[in-house]
C-alpha cells in the first residue's frame, strides 16, 4: 500500500518577492507617506516597522495578500504581538517551515484512526528525498533500473473520488 507524506515548506523566493512588493506598496501610498513603515525579511523572520499599530495592522493585511498572490500559504506566518519603543512600533512575524513534533504526532493518530495505511511514519524526510529513495535499485544482481517505461506504479484511489 503507498504512503504519502506532509509537507509543510514555503518557497523562500516567493516569499522575497512579495515582501518586496509589499514594501513598494506602502512607499507609495498615501496614508503612509512620512510614517517610515518598512518590512525586513530576514531568513525566516519578516519585521515590519511602523509608526502605529493601526498601520502596522494594515501592513499585515497587505503582506498576507502579496503573499497570498504569489501562492504562499500564510497559515505558516507566527505573528507577535507589536512593540512599542517611543515612536516607532514593530511586529515580528515568524515563517515556519516543516511540521512540529506534536502536531504530526495529532495527524499520524488521525491517519491511523481512519485505517489509512502508510501514515505512521514520521522521518523527517521531504517527500521528494523519499522518492529519491525509492528509484535507487535493490541489489547488486539487478539489472532493471527505476523509472523506465513499464515499471510497476502503485495507484490508490481515494473513496469518493473520480478520476477524470
Amino acid at each position: 500500500m503507498p504512503s504519502f507524506d506532509i509537507v509543510s515548506e514555503f518557497d523562500k523566493q516567493e516569499a522575497r518577492n512579495a515582501v518586496d512588493q509589499a514594501n513598494k506598496e506602502v512607499t507609495t501610498r498615501f496614508d503612509f507617506k512620512g510614517s517610515n513603515s518598512s518590512y525586513e525579511l530576514s531568513d525566516n523572520k519578516l519585521l515590519m516597522t511602523s509608526g502605529s499599530e493601526f498601520q502596522l495592522q494594515q501592513m499585515l493585511d497587505i503582506v498576507q495578500s502579496k503573499l497570498t498572490k504569489r501562492g504562499v500559504d500564510i497559515a505558516c506566518m507566527d505573528i507577535a504581538e507589536p512593540k512599542a519603543s517611543g515612536k516607532i512600533v514593530r511586529q515580528e512575524i515568524t515563517l515556519k517551515q516543516g511540521i512540529e513534533s506534536l502536531l504530526a504526532k495529532k495527524n499520524r493518530q488521525a491517519g491511523q484512526r481512519q485505517k489509512i495505511e502508510g501514515a505512521g511514519r514520521d522521518s523527517g524526510r521531504s517527500s521528494a528525498d523519499h522518492r529519491q529513495a525509492a528509484r535507487r535499485p535493490t541489489g547488486s544482481d539487478s539489472d532493471v533500473e527505476a523509472g523506465k517505461p513499464g515499471d510497476a506504479v502503485a495507484v490508490y484511489q481515494f473513496p469518493g473520488l473520480t478520476s477524470a
